[in-house]
């Protein structure tokens, strides 16, 4: 997630943004606790391209780690810049973007002081597994809405509060399957459908699709989908400019 500039600890948790430092040189490798990052990675950027072209616009991504969606946004033709609180993780997204020749612009910022001085400024906003690791949600979102321009797109992904989630995002995935680390999760931030639409609407987002994202522990598998109880994208655009 999101230093060299002043953190705002309303929003930002100080302890989520340590775990994906301590996470960092991890980024990576396919096969390690980052690994459903890797696996959904081309779920997402599909979700994305399929709603809006890339090829060309200048996309933000919020909460961007070791660069995997900025990465892939920027193969589609996308002119990204990937912002995080977390400064291990951009370390790690600026020396691979180096490695594999892509020109990325990366910065250690807040994300609502970054937006502030950025407005209407990007065609595309992406805040991608961000939106459950902060404190108020609703900060980074009216943050996205003030720095997209009229007739942009912003996307979220999150997970679904309710007692299925818990038992495959926290129960299943960090415990049994361990997919993730212990810890990664925390049940209350996570997000009903209802309550991100409305916080949308609240910052002039207009929510446009819900979209699951879905597992098969027995193939390993991931397919997107319309039941949205437990991880979902959202596609939302600046109201007003459908």
């Amino acid at each position: 997630m999101d230093q060299t500039s002043s953190k705002n600890t309303d929003v930002n948790d100080s302890d989520e943004i340590a775990k994906f430092n301590a996470l960092s040189q991890q980024w990576w490798n396919p096969d390690g606790p980052l690994k459903t990052l890797h696996d959904i990675n081309p779920l997402r950027i599909n979700y994305i391209a399929e709603r809006e072209s890339l090829k060309g616009l200048r996309v933000l991504d919020i909460g961007c780690g070791g660069g995997l969606l900025s990465e892939g946004m920027t193969q589609c033709g996308a002119n990204v810049v990937g912002i995080d609180l977390a400064k291990s993780s951009l370390d790690i997204a600026r020396k691979h973007a180096s490695e594999t020749g892509l020109s990325i612009e990366y910065q250690c910022v807040d994300s609502q002081e970054f937006c502030r001085k950025h407005e209407n400024t990007f065609d595309i906003i992406t805040c991608l597994e961000l939106l459950e690791h902060v404190n108020n949600p609703l900060s980074i979102i009216k943050a996205c809405s003030q720095a997209v321009r009229p007739g942009g797109s912003v996307f979220f992904s999150t997970i679904n509060r309710n007692f299925k989630s818990f038992l495959m995002a926290i129960l299943g995935a960090e415990h049994v399957l361990k997919m993730v680390p212990k810890g990664t999760h925390e049940y209350a931030k996570f997000i009903r459908p209802s309550e991100l639409a409305g916080w949308c609407r609240k910052a002039d987002l207009q929510p446009i699709d819900f979209t699951g994202l879905h597992f098969n522990p027995l193939t390993q598998s991931y397919w997107l989908g319309n039941n949205v109880h437990v991880n979902y994208l959202v596609h939302t655009k600046l109201r007003g400019a459908l």
